[in-house]
């Protein structure tokens, strides 16, 4: 790990000067100050020489782990409430069972502990490559290409990707923040503003480099959920992966419905993790759901929908006919379609405590 300054401030003014002060570069050091607070994730990155900030400045200390309920409906997360707080909260539990799935879903019970909400926002995508300090890799160097797209590829995108960037978001969190349209708050030296949490990751494009809209001297303060009661009774978490135990995704989906007194779909709320740049929705199958019934057909067509547009990567993998992650491609379709059956049985989870609850139709 190379040199860095660090400074903990007591203040939010004080902790954007201290960012403020620091020049401006871009490589593939990430900048030459970050802003710190669990440090699950960028820790392990200036471990590997992948980040290399020059200095951090450490913000627990600051006044922003408070959670809150708003006065015309819906809750504020302050940015360093940590993970586990946020998932045992009462006002989280009984509102937003969704996000209370998906944060639990997640990493383990230490890392939890220590993650903050804003932390997990502001993950790094995830690939074997970017990993690797060593390895030419374009969230690197913009230029110097993408290996994995004809290599290792088995949990990268299917959706959002080109031949730049396959590289996959790995929040459990921000997949049901993103079906539950949170706002994220960020402040400045010269203000505040609102980003609505389609807005704030971004796909790799010409710049795979940047992962967020979040400027370089702007602070998360806080993530507001909209008053979402409607789907407290019908939603899912469901989350596939290779182990039961502390892992990622391969493919999830935070599956969300509101049903009519006539059992119809009055709204429905999908939202994909481990298969793009950034939690992937795909507001015409949510559209496309509503005023139908609520049952097994519907939500396969839905899936469909949602499936058009994915395409595979990589070398060759399993099964023989696909190649490296093409095999996400009808695991993520049946596992929309179970999702929502999930949600519609008010299964929250296919983890945990949740699971034994799972209707023979859906197991």
């Amino acid at each position: 790990m190379n040199p860095f300054d660090y400074s903990s401030p007591t203040s939010i003014d004080e902790a954007l000067a201290d960012i403020a002060v620091r020049p401006r570069i871009e490589d593939r050091s990430g900048g030459t100050a970050k802003f710190i607070a669990g440090g699950t994730n960028l820790i392990d990155l200036m471990k590997e020489r992948v980040m290399r900030p020059q200095a951090l400045v450490d913000i627990n200390r600051l006044p922003l782990a408070d959670i809150v309920a708003q006065p015309g409906g819906g809750l504020s997360l302050g940015a360093l409430a940590r993970n586990a707080d946020t998932a045992q909260h009462p006002l989280v539990r009984e509102q937003y069972p969704l996000l209370r799935a998906a944060i639990l879903a997640g990493a383990s019970p230490q890392i939890r502990n220590m993650a903050s909400n804003g932390g997990n926002l502001l993950q790094r995508t995830r690939c074997y490559y970017f990993y690797d300090a060593g390895v030419p890799c374009n969230k690197h160097t913009p230029g110097s290409g993408c290996p994995a797209a004809t290599g290792l590829a088995r949990q990268h995108a299917i959706f959002g990707a080109d031949e730049r960037c396959i590289a996959t978001h790995p929040s459990d969190m921000c997949v049901a923040l993103a079906a539950l349209e949170a706002v994220v708050h960020v402040r400045s030296r010269t203000g505040t503003r609102a980003i609505a949490f389609d807005d704030f990751h971004r796909l790799p494009g010409e710049r795979p480099d940047i992962d967020t809209t979040l400027a370089d001297d702007e602070l998360i303060t806080h993530i507001e959920l909209p008053a979402a009661a409607q789907f407290s009774r019908h939603c899912t978490y469901l989350k596939i992966r290779e182990r039961a135990s502390y892992a990622f995704a391969m493919v999830s989906v935070a599956a969300a419905i509101d049903l009519a007194d006539d059992g119809t779909i009055r709204d429905a709320r999908l939202a994909l993790g481990a298969v793009a740049h950034k939690p992937w929705r795909n507001r015409q199958a949510e559209q496309m759901l509503v005023g139908r019934p609520a049952h097994a057909a519907s939500f396969a067509e839905a899936a469909d929908l949602v499936m058009a547009d994915a395409r595979a990567w990589g070398g060759p993998g399993l099964p023989d006919s696909l190649p490296g992650n093409g095999f996400k491609i009808p695991l993520a379709r049946r596992a929309i379609a179970r999702a929502l059956e999930m949600a519609l049985a008010g299964v929250v989870s296919n983890t945990g405590e949740d699971a034994a609850q799972l209707p023979e139709a859906v197991q």
